[in-house]
């Protein structure tokens, strides 16, 4: 089980997620990281069916330099009726210059007769023929036996007899597809033994290889993959962050981590899988889908802990509540704050922080206490520092120093909102502040009132702090609490902001949206500041 194929479909079933759009450089660059993350297959899509995949493989073939992976493309078995050596799409597959090819071949009696409308006999003969001339053009050659599971509950013997002829033929992997997604562990373990035995194929893959790929249309396609693999299949394909169509495909990653780290199934090279953390964020920014927070392994809070009975324990031993350690996956432990939190959760969280406060020493208890008393306070007023690291740091170097640097002091601010009609609305900000010893009053114009709050308070620090033309606020959170009040209701607002490198989050609570939304840029922008040790002037 050593030599388990690991074998990713990110750029093309993966490229299927609705919203999802790659461009060629995207899908370059995206297939650079799979190969540092260390997978054996890289599946670039699907020359010949569309210009931009059959371009990623004439690029691929001079810009891309693989060290661990093995470009696969993928295609279909010849038309009924023809001959795979005319056929002008598998001809496409050829041309690719691709080592391995990926056929989808149907397995399901019933999508033979309906969807392809043809014979058992003659889908038989496309697959035989399609690979046999692959192999005979000196390509390694896959087999996704598309709908296998649904098509085995109608006609086991057909099923079975569709990856006799791809094997037979030459195929190395015959990959069973729930292609539906609608499997359970269970079924798949049943099935996956069945037809390691019906097949009497080697248990080391030596001959030919079972695969498996699973979709996640019940919430399992990641349990269905190791259930397979518990089963005989030694080839498992997924995408990163278990991108794909409807509710997406088996979450590569995560499987690769619960074979390696719980099962003892030696897939990577340890150091490798020590970076999916930061390819699974660094594929996120290419594909511009937000990194799920939640996510196995991977997310940002997948080794966050709010409760304080938690921080308590893992002050003792991080082990009491952690089911392995997050750096085996390149992650790190986090401690949230929030009303739940007890003293041992600030005393950790100001660790992290790099600011230490030990509650055993006298001072440090008193000021541990205060902070948790704000911290609950606040919270019940709508503040949540869970979400917002940023906004607790500078509260707790707030306490910690005494007060913060004095970037800028704001002397007011006001907003204009202008609707002309059937145009647009503009809105304009004035800001007055103090930065650098002068006096600055600025403008800013926005496509809505909190855009021109964010221009304006640039332009006014600009002159005194240059280094905010590298802050970015990209994400904007509103929050409507005790929504009883209708109107009158209090607001929170998040604030992301980025410096190019990292991100961070700050908050802000008022009655007023906007009160609030300044309270959160002034933070931001305050932290940033901060971030970059810059002095205050």
């Amino acid at each position: 089980m050593s030599d388990l194929h690991v074998y990713d479909t990110t750029l093309r079933d993966g490229a299927q997620q609705e919203g999802l759009n790659l461009s060629v450089v995207d899908k370059l660059t995206i297939a650079s990281h799979l190969d540092d993350l260390g997978v054996g297959f890289i599946e670039g899509g699907w020359p010949g069916a569309n210009p931009k995949d059959t371009e990623f493989f004439a690029r691929a073939a001079t810009e891309l330099t693989l060290h661990n992976a093995t470009l696969a493309a993928f295609g279909a078995t010849r038309r009924a009726g023809g001959q795979a050596s005319t056929d002008p799409l598998v001809r496409a597959l050829l041309d690719s210059q691709a080592p391995v090819v990926t056929l989808v071949a149907k397995s399901h009696i019933g999508h033979v007769e309906r969807a392809l409308r043809t014979t058992g006999a003659e889908n038989l003969e496309m697959i035989r023929d399609t690979v046999s001339f692959l192999r005979g053009e000196g390509r390694r050659v896959f087999l996704d036996a598309e709908h296998f599971f649904d098509g085995y509950a109608v006609d086991r013997a057909y099923a079975l007899e569709a990856l006799h002829a791809a094997l037979e033929s030459g195929a190395e992997v015959a990959a069973l597809c729930d292609t539906n997604g609608g499997m359970l562990p269970g079924q798949v373990w049943d099935v996956v033994t069945d037809v390691v035995a019906a097949l009497g194929l080697d248990p080391t893959g030596a001959d030919a290889r079972l695969g498996i790929h699973c979709h996640n249309d019940t919430g399992c396609a990641v349990a269905n993959s190791m259930a397979a693999v518990d089963a005989g299949a030694t080839h498992v394909q997924g995408t990163i962050n278990g991108y794909g169509e409807r509710t997406g495909n088996a979450n590569l990653v995560t499987v690769v981590a619960n074979l390696q780290l719980k099962e003892g199934v030696s897939v990577m090279e340890p150091h490798r899988l020590q970076e999916s953390t930061r390819i699974s964020h660094a594929i996120s920014e290419i594909t511009n889908v937000p990194a799920y927070s939640r996510q196995p392994y991977t997310g940002a809070s997948a080794f966050a802990h709010k409760a304080g009975l938690h921080a308590s324990a893992i002050k003792v031993d991080p082990d009491l509540y952690q089911h392995l350690d997050p750096k085996h996956v390149g992650n790190d432990m986090r401690m949230l704050i929030s009303d739940m939190a007890g003293r041992a959760s600030v005393e950790l969280k100001s660790r992290e922080l790099g600011l230490e406060l030990d509650s055993q020493n006298e001072a440090d208890g008193v000021l541990v206490q205060k902070v948790l008393a704000m911290v609950k306070d606040l919270e019940l007023r709508g503040y949540t520092f869970d979400a917002a690291d940023a906004s607790f740091e500078l509260l707790l170097r707030r306490e910690i120093d005494g007060a913060l640097p004095a970037f800028f002091e704001v002397e007011s601010w006001r907003v204009i909102t202008d609707s002309q009609s059937e145009g647009e609305a503009l809105s304009e900000a004035t800001v007055k502040l103090t930065a650098g010893g002068k006096r600055v009053l600025r403008t800013g114009e926005g496509n809505g009132p909190v855009n021109a709050l964010d221009h304006a308070l640039r332009l006014a620090l600009a002159p005194a702090y240059p280094e905010v033309e590298h802050l970015e606020l990209i994400d904007y959170r509103v929050r409507i609490l005790d929504a009883a009040h209708g109107t009158d209701a209090v607001t929170r607002v998040l604030i992301e902001t980025s410096d190019g490198e990292t991100t961070w989050e700050t908050i802000g609570v008022a009655p007023n949206i906007l009160e609030a939304s300044w309270r959160a840029l002034v933070e931001s922008v305050t932290y940033g500041l901060l971030r970059a040790g810059v002095p205050a002037r």
